[in-house]
């Protein structure tokens, strides 16, 4: 077997802003993340990578893979397989079969996930999304040693599309990486994307609107209504964020959402009320870019109360739910750009 170093031509590294200057799978630069609340910080927001994928293509039967933490710790409402471990697909994105996990063997004793898989000796694109939940350092990779390695085929929309908003922006608590409501749309249609998901964090700050303005993107998704301590705080941030983002970029698309777990928060309608405000107001000065989304349909009718691990997070079926109503919209966005 030969290994490689994933920081190596031809392999490629998408969901990660500052890789391709730093080498780095970091969200944020530490001079920005030091303007931010502490808990950037204490709680790694701006350092691990939920939404990063490595990419390439390779006719080896082979694929071992070693993914290395800085350090690894137990999160109260995700298990290992869900915040520490990577997910991986084979063949075209939007039709992908998936392999499965690279993940800690030695739970939490040992700071590096591992996994080998198997696959047909011909050219495929290999998709790996890599763990949400802790810094990574370094990913090694291994192939047969006749392997050949390619670049990877170009999403079909290259430009990224950011989501920026809370802990189920960031995927909790689904069960696997890949299935975060985002990565999911990401293979659907065939996107490139930046999870900008800052679990508990993400309140609307204008450094932050101010750093997504210098990030290319094809469409901004406004999601952190739940992050807001409180309704108040919402209505103070929420719209002033949104012009900050159009002074800067006057024809991006901007979907607005609110929360999808509707049913457990007794402000919740002030908060729709307050998301959907700002789309009005947008709407009503003539611009033409802005989407919004009702986040209690998200769930639908039937068993709603099944989409919840804790009557916040969606788990696997409220996450696919959630991407279900997304779809239409975001892909009659990217079709009009």
């Amino acid at each position: 077997m030969k290994e490689y170093h994933f920081s190596q031509s031809p392999f490629r590294v998408f969901g990660a802003p500052l890789f391709e200057k730093t080498g780095k799978l970091w969200r944020l630069p530490d001079d920005l993340t030091a303007q931010l609340p502490k808990f950037f910080v204490e709680w790694q927001l701006a350092h691990r990578c939920p939404g990063a994928r490595l990419c390439f293509r390779t006719d080896s039967q082979t694929l071992s893979f070693r993914i290395c933490f800085k350090s690894i710790s137990v999160d109260i409402g995700m298990s290992l397989y869900a915040a520490q471990s990577g997910n991986v697909f084979v063949g075209d994105r939007p039709s992908s079969v998936y392999k499965g996990l690279i993940m800690p063997r030695e739970g939490y004793g040992k700071p590096e996930a591992t996994g080998t898989f198997h696959k047909e000796k011909k050219m495929e694109d290999v998709t790996v999304f890599l763990p949400r939940n802790e810094e990574i350092t370094d990913v090694f990779i291994q192939l047969d040693d006749d392997a050949q390695v390619e670049a990877p085929t170009p999403y079909r929309y290259a430009k990224p599309i950011l989501y920026y908003g809370s802990s189920i922006t960031e995927g909790g608590c689904c069960s696997m990486p890949s299935t975060a409501y985002n990565a999911l749309l990401s293979r659907w249609l065939d996107a490139d994307y930046y999870n900008f998901g800052f679990s508990g964090c993400a309140r609307g700050e204008r450094i932050m609107a101010d750093y997504i303005n210098s990030i290319e993107k094809s469409v901004l998704v406004m999601d952190y209504d739940h992050n807001a301590p409180d309704a108040r705080h919402l209505k103070e941030t929420h719209a002033p964020f949104f012009r900050r983002i159009r002074e800067h970029s006057p024809d991006l698309p901007v979907l607005f959402m609110t929360k999808p777990n509707f049913d457990f928060d007794a402000d919740s309608r002030e908060r729709r009320q307050i998301v959907f405000d700002t789309y009005q107001q947008a709407m009503n000065r003539g611009d033409k870019n802005v989407y919004f989304l009702d986040g209690e349909t998200f769930f639908g009718t039937e068993d709603r109360f099944a989409c919840t691990n804790d009557c916040l997070h969606p788990n696997d079926l409220g996450m696919y739910r959630m991407a279900k109503a997304v779809y239409p919209v975001l892909a009659k966005i990217l079709q009009e750009i």
